[in-house]
């Protein structure tokens, strides 16, 4: 199965324009969170359009799962069409476990915690706005990044491929892979 994984789109239609890259060639994709409001920590990102957006995540016909960020609101839940989990969402794909959170509520050594706890070989954070690929003893740490308002990194998504045990970071406007990391 590969599945899109992205994150902190934030309202902006200029993050998620190349929405074929990232849905074309998977089967699922989880989004971990902020997904239409920038915050009042943002600027407010370019092509700031959250209704068209929604329209957008709405007629996505695969499977999205999205997990809720500390920007998203009743509101968002109330408009979109699939129900936004929290504070984590936990998927087995086969031998493949991933847990998924925005990021802000946990510290990483909870984090760490919950990985050798719950048996995952895949954790999924946003929030940053930064990407990150990192093996931690037996599990993978993955931020995509954010596809809309990226600090020090390009736009970014990942792609999960739990057949060939691989998780790969892209540039979202390049497709340049910036890191890859096969996972047990």
């Amino acid at each position: 199965m590969k599945i899109s994984v992205v994150s902190d789109t934030h309202g902006s239609l200029q993050g998620w324009e190349p929405e074929d890259c990232i849905t074309s060639v998977t089967d699922s994709i989880i989004h971990c969170g902020d997904l239409f409001n920038h915050g009042p920590g943002n600027p407010i990102p370019e092509k700031y359009a959250p209704k068209e957006l929604l329209e957008k995540f709405n007629s996505i016909e695969k499977q999205l799962l999205v997990v809720k960020g500390n920007c998203d609101s009743e509101v968002d839940q109330k408009m979109l069409n699939v129900p936004i989990t929290y504070p984590f969402l936990i998927l087995q794909i086969d031998r493949t476990r991933i847990l998924a959170s925005h990021g802000h509520l946990f510290k990483e050594e909870e984090i760490i915690s919950l990985s050798k706890k719950w048996h995952l070989n895949i954790i999924i954070t946003g929030h940053t706005h930064k990407w990150k690929l990192e093996t931690h003893g037996n599990f993978i740490w993955l931020n995509p990044g954010s596809t809309s308002i990226p600090k020090d990194s390009p736009s970014s998504f990942s792609l999960i491929d739990t057949d060939k045990r691989i998780v790969k970071v892209f540039n979202l406007n390049t497709k340049e892979i910036l890191a890859e990391c096969p996972f047990l």
